[in-house]
């Protein structure tokens, strides 16, 4: 599951063994009016097919992965560039839910890719500006303003079995010192699902397997 407003082109440097792994790319759709995370993450489960399948989530779509687990029983639970509690968000997302700030942020402006970027990944992307708008095509702005309220206010029922947290050492959008138990990858950015696939290429089946 790719992360906000990003497509599953995030996942192109994947190259699993396909006679042991399947890779199944989910997309964001467009939420209804009103619906709840966990709402949402019950519809997405509509598109798992297979038993027991291991859901891997980048950023939000790791929220949402944890989401769905209460709703299928997973082998296992990946997410990548993510949080596993509200506590472990970094403090200007908890200033945001208490003031209510980012609601002023200008998500009308969202067929901005750079503002995209900021919002996204946390980066400034004007030496790749081509690339990010291939990784970010979802530009609605009612998804968008619905995505990160959902960020802001996430609160977890409880913590979620057989769960696996990869978080990069140089995560801008949720800092490695707020993220409690971890595999850290040294020099790892908020989009090193796309900057250090060969990383996860080298680690995951294992991870996947024996992890």
């Amino acid at each position: 599951m790719p992360g906000m407003a990003a497509n599953p082109s995030i996942f192109d440097g994947l190259v699993l063994d396909k006679e042991r792994f399947e890779l199944i790319r989910l997309s964001w759709f467009q939420p209804e009016k009103g619906i709840s995370l966990e709402a949402y993450a019950q519809q997405m489960c509509q598109n798992i097919t297979h038993k027991n399948p291991v859901l891997l989530g980048v950023s939000f779509g790791g929220l949402l992965v944890q989401e769905m687990a209460r709703f299928i029983a997973p082998k296992k639970v990946i997410v990548v560039s993510s949080v596993k509690s509200d506590k472990e968000l970094p403090k200007r997302m908890i200033f945001a839910k208490y003031t209510k700030i980012h609601k002023l942020l200008p998500t009308g402006l969202v067929n901005n890719v750079e503002l995209l970027a900021k919002y996204a990944f946390g980066e400034t992307v004007t030496k790749r500006l081509a690339l990010y708008e291939k990784y970010l095509s979802i530009r609605d702005k009612y998804y968008i303003d619905w995505s990160i309220e959902h960020i802001v206010n996430w609160k977890p029922k409880g913590p979620v079995e057989n769960l696996i947290h990869i978080h990069g050492d140089k995560d801008a959008v949720f800092p490695i010192n707020n993220i409690k138990e971890c595999i850290s990858v040294k020099n790892g950015t908020h989009t090193m699902i796309i900057h250090r696939a060969k990383w996860f290429n080298e680690n995951l089946p294992d991870l996947i397997l024996n992890g």
